[in-house]
């Protein structure tokens, strides 16, 4: 038995099949119940985060002694990249793109540890996740406790219950406040007493504490000993005896306020004008969206019956909208399903026929979801993409094989002979055809990189599906048909006023070769034309429910400032009919808002957000945007672009002329450099002299004015033990303190020989100003320029106008454009995705080769791809949309759709003129006979796929521009197809004949030769 006559061997032995595909069938189903949904594919994202925080370091500073350091130590490293680097107050963060393993990464932090300043928190190396946002966001209510119980009540009880969640990874609290034990020194106190901030610091250290004492044995039995040294309370604390210098002791108390209080603030969450605490959830990989979420409600539900005083609010839901894609992707599948079942009655007019083209798509479909969970791949909008177009391919293949065996019955066969007939006479342009995608597919899902991690899910979702369809087609479809099916007699077939219009269209075409070829290549011209006045933009924009809006405050200011405007524009945006809820999260100097949207709203998002946008720009001291969904290049804005570069000077140059050039640009709106606003600083220059005299050291000063203003870092401070927990004790001055120069410059500083100072005498104390924040890419200076876009305008188009600016084409020597991040991430996937598209073109290639056993048909073949795209893009103008990524996915199952169809017409004449008969004759009779399966499976095709381009239900930002791109395609290649291939085959035929003396049976082997037709019959003249 080969693969040829398996379909007559599956008809005379019906009960393997049916066992097989009732196992695939109950196989698929169980995984299909037991399958994740997620929004996105698994993805292990090739990346290492190093952060390094110094609290009170200004970003010259970290750059130089920390972030430089960190660069060089990775840099050596095998399989590194990039590198990004971020540097701002307080902390140094370092992005590294890495193919090797983590640990790698931290044995070069730990080499370089020792070289590091010693006032840094431990450097943090941690793997970067591509899921790692959250996937809902609460507020937590109470009416019976303080903000500081509340906090802790969330981070502690409250993490600890959701944490125990199958799936979940973490609790990302915002908005909540930590107990702390606050000795306020007071100045002028300290200053009598000639006593520093840092040395009541160390002093508390040493006595405040439990520790270890050892072991004894008393009165004949062992004791361990401990040493109890721990404060009972904030007052016990103030009773602490601190040595002042010259042998004297002072109670703490004397020189500074003891309280039990929470640290001062540096971040607020807000819910219409009051103050909550909030958290997030962030699932762990390999969880499921949907099952945590649900789990999490659950969980909450509990912890709100058993605390009657705690509320908990959900302010927004990213798995609503899984919810929604998903719930429309299977419902767009069943719909496209049930109507190409529809097109199919429609044509064959036979209850019983259209029945077993039905049971294909079930029986193609569930055992698919078997194969994708052994293959490790989730319910996400990749696999779903998938699923949703080829909803209408997988009842192709039975289509083309029961229309088959009806065409049979009417020659006056038995159901049973007729099955079998035609079965062998279509089967090998079946497997072709079905070959043809999964030639298409497969390159696709062997992309390299992140975007292969992404298109593994869709490339092979697609390979899976078509491949059970065939094996549908070739063992169940002629099966069932030979036993259910009843012959009634001689009929007409496919005949009527449309294929005698058609039959004179193809006599006309055959008769006007070079004038039908020509036409086609009209077409491709006029393609290439339609594609290049489309825009471009990578993928289109999303409609979700949940938008963001980003604050960046003037350097300097505070928190109560930011809180201010951040209010001032929640305000503004609360007004919006679409916004249903907003959520502000307010730091020092910057703050977001969280909106959810209203699902019944008439606007989507992005024209939301394009509209509202101009309302926020006349904020005074503030730069208000929105979160693009696109945004790359290392901004959250719908368009940006990044310079990098050795000089700082020359780069900030060459970027205020790019955005002076931007400005004039009508599709963008409020152009500007990221990062680039002055940041105030109190500088302290020592006086060097002065200070060698009395003993006073650079560190001594830093010591001493960091723990005075800030407290020191966490993992030095003193710490108060209570019952479930130790809270550290933040020795500082009182914040009005803090806002006095004099209080600075009196500040008390140790010398050598056991006495203070104040500041000012052994140091400068003056106003200066530094950057806000230093950016970096591989080991240079970088800066980002972003902008947002005008309403109706796409990324790709701004962006390739930017790039033609005088000022980008002109960048001075040491400066230079650079693709980093998301915009290079897009650049390789597109890169590669072409790369795949060819490569999927040669091995269609060669799966004609091997059908046809010739060269010059599978040319003719290839030549049919060039009309694919047209349709299309006509469709894309019609419907006013661009060319993106999905698009590029509908051009690519367009591809072997065409190549489908130029296989079941070439084939056909092929086997009739290997028969003998003359090559007019055959080909018209190929069109004859096969004009209406590729009509049934075109109509069929763009059935199914017409509920994912009408996208009723879920957003079709990424389904709708390809479903359009495919139906416009099918309906007009397929037109062009019918009348062009085969005019372009007879030519094709003729100039093999002619160059056959030249190259002998290496280009002419027949197609009767070995191909079971028996003996070879010799070619008719032309």
């Amino acid at each position: 038995m080969n693969f040829r006559n398996i379909s007559a061997w599956s008809i005379r032995n019906p009960v393997p099949g049916l066992v097989l595909f009732a196992a695939l069938t109950l196989a698929g189903f169980v995984a299909f119940m037991r399958m994740n949904v997620n929004q996105n594919p698994e993805i292990t994202f090739p990346a290492v985060f190093v952060s390094i925080s110094q609290p009170g370091a200004a970003p010259t500073e970290l750059e130089t002694q920390v972030t430089q350091k960190v660069e060089a130590a990775v840099r050596n490293l095998e399989g590194v990249d990039e590198i990004n680097s971020t540097v701002s107050e307080g902390n140094s963060g370092t992005f590294v793109q890495v193919s090797i393993d983590t640990t790698d990464v931290r044995d070069a932090i730990s080499q370089i540890r020792g070289n590091l300043p010693d006032g840094i928190i431990e450097p943090q190396v941690i793997r970067a996740q591509i899921n790692g946002g959250s996937i809902a966001n609460y507020s937590v209510e109470a009416t019976d406790m303080t903000l500081e119980q509340l906090s802790w009540f969330v981070q502690n009880d409250v993490s600890r219950r959701l944490l125990a969640v199958d799936g979940m990874q973490k609790v990302e609290v915002h908005g909540a406040v930590n107990r702390e034990i606050r000795v306020i020194l007071d100045p002028a106190k300290m200053q009598a007493q000639g006593v520093t901030a840092a040395q009541v610091n160390a002093q508390l250290r040493a006595v405040n504490t439990n520790a270890a004492g050892g072991r004894a044995e008393i009165a004949g039995a062992e004791q361990s000993v401990r040493i109890l040294g721990n404060a009972q309370g904030a007052f016990d604390l103030g009773q602490t005896q601190i040595t002042v210098g010259n042998g004297r002791t002072v109670k703490l108390a004397d020189i500074a306020a003891v309280k039990d209080s929470y640290g001062e603030r540096r971040d607020i969450a807000k819910m219409n004008g009051k103050p909550v605490v909030s958290f997030g959830i962030v699932r762990s990989r390999g969880a499921s969206d949907v099952a945590v979420f649900d789990g999490v409600e659950k969980e909450i539900a509990k912890i709100e019956k058993e605390n009657p005083g705690v509320h908990f609010v959900k302010r927004s839901n990213s798995v609503k909208y899984t919810k929604e894609n998903y719930k429309a992707a299977m419902r767009s599948m069943i719909e496209g399903a049930l109507l190409a079942v529809v097109v199919v009655f429609l044509f064959l007019r036979d209850l019983r026929a259209t029945l077993i083209s039905a049971l294909a798509i079930p029986l193609s479909a569930i055992p698919t979801f078997w194969i994708m969970d052994l293959m490790g791949f989730t319910l996400n909008f990749m696999t779903l993409l998938a699923l949703s177009l080829v909803a209408g391919v997988l009842v192709d293949d039975a289509i083309v094989e029961i229309e088959n065996i009806v065409r049979h019955m009417r020659m006056g066969k038995s159901a049973y002979q007729a099955s079998i007939d035609a079965a062998d006479e279509i089967g090998l342009a079946v497997v072709a055809t079905t070959f043809s995608i999964v030639a298409v597919f497969l390159p696709v899902g062997l992309m390299p990189g992140i975007a292969g991690q992404f298109f593994k899910n869709f490339g092979f979702t697609v390979v899976v599906a078509v491949l059970i369809s065939l094996a549908v087609a070739r063992l169940i479809t002629p099966m069932i048909a030979a036993y259910f099916l009843k012959a009634k007699g001689h009929a007409s077939h496919g005949e009527g006023r449309v294929m005698d219009g058609y039959m004179k269209v193809l006599g006309w075409t055959l008769r006007n070769r070079w004038w039908t070829v020509l036409i086609g290549v009209v077409a491709f011209i006029v393609t290439i034309g339609l594609y290049m006045t489309l825009p471009f933009t990578f993928q289109p924009p999303l409609n979700v429910d949940v938008s963001r809006v980003q604050i960046q405050m003037v350097p300097g200011t505070t928190l109560e400032q930011t809180e201010r405007v951040t209010d001032q524009v929640a305000a503004i945006l609360k007004k919006e009919p679409e916004v249903a809820t907003a959520l502000e999260y307010v730091d020092v100097g910057s703050s977001q808002v969280v909106m959810t949207l209203k699902p019944e709203r008439t606007r989507s998002s992005v024209e939301f957000e394009r509209a509202t946008a101009p309302k926020l720009q006349s904020i005074a001291d503030a730069r208000v945007s929105f979160q693009s969904q696109n945004g790359g290049g290392g901004s959250s804005r719908d368009v940006s672009v990044m310079l990098a570069g050795s000089d700082p000077a020359q780069l900030q140059v060459a970027a205020r002329k790019v955005v002076e050039q931007m400005r004039g640009l009508p599709g963008i709106r409020d152009p500007r450099i990221e990062g680039d606003l002055p940041r105030p600083e109190i500088t302290i220059k020592p006086r060097m002299n002065l200070a060698a005299d009395v003993g006073v050291t650079t560190a001594a000063l830093s010591q001493t004015i960091r723990i005075a203003t800030l407290g020191d870092i966490d993992q030095n401070a003193a710490k108060f033990s209570l019952s479930d927990r130790q809270i550290p004790i933040r020795v500082a001055l009182d914040e009005n303190s803090r806002r006095d120069l004099n209080t600075i410059k009196n500040l008390p500083v140790p010398t050598s020989r056991g006495t203070t100072v104040p500041l000012g005498v052994v140091a400068e104390v003056s106003f200066g100003v530094g950057p806000s924040q230093i950016q970096r890419y591989n080991q240079e200076r970088r800066t980002v320029l972003s902008a947002d876009l005008a309403p109706g305008q796409v990324s790709g188009e701004q962006l390739g106008k930017i790039m033609d600016l005088p000022a980008m084409k002109a960048l001075p020597e040491g400066v230079h454009f650079a693709a980093a991040g998301q915009a290079k991430w897009q650049k390789e996937m597109l890169i590669n995705f072409f790369i795949a598209l060819g490569a999927g073109v040669l091995l269609v290639f060669g799966v004609l080769v091997l059908l046809y056993r010739r060269a010059m048909p599978p040319l003719v073949n290839l030549s049919s791809l060039l009309l694919a795209p047209l349709g299309g893009a006509v469709a894309l103008h019609i419907a006013g949309m661009a060319t993106s990524l999905p698009v590029l996915i509908g051009i690519l199952m367009l591809l072997g759709i065409v190549a489908k169809n130029s296989i079941l017409l070439i084939d056909f004449a092929i086997e009739e003129m290997g028969k003998g008969v003359p090559k007019w004759e055959a080909i018209m009779d190929a069109g004859h006979k096969r004009a209406q399966p590729i009509v049934m499976t075109t109509v069929a095709m763009v059935a199914g796929m017409t509920p994912t381009a009408l996208s009723i239900g879920g957003d079709g930002s990424w389904n709708q521009p390809m479903a359009v791109t495919v139906i416009g395609g099918l309906i007009l290649s397929t037109m062009l197809t019918l009348v062009i291939v085969p005019a372009g085959f007879s030519l094709a035929d003729s100039f093999e004949k002619w160059i056959a003396p030249l190259f002998g049976r290496v280009l002419t082997y027949k197609p009767g030769d070995e191909r079971g037709h028996g003996e070879a019959v010799p070619q008719p003249a032309e």
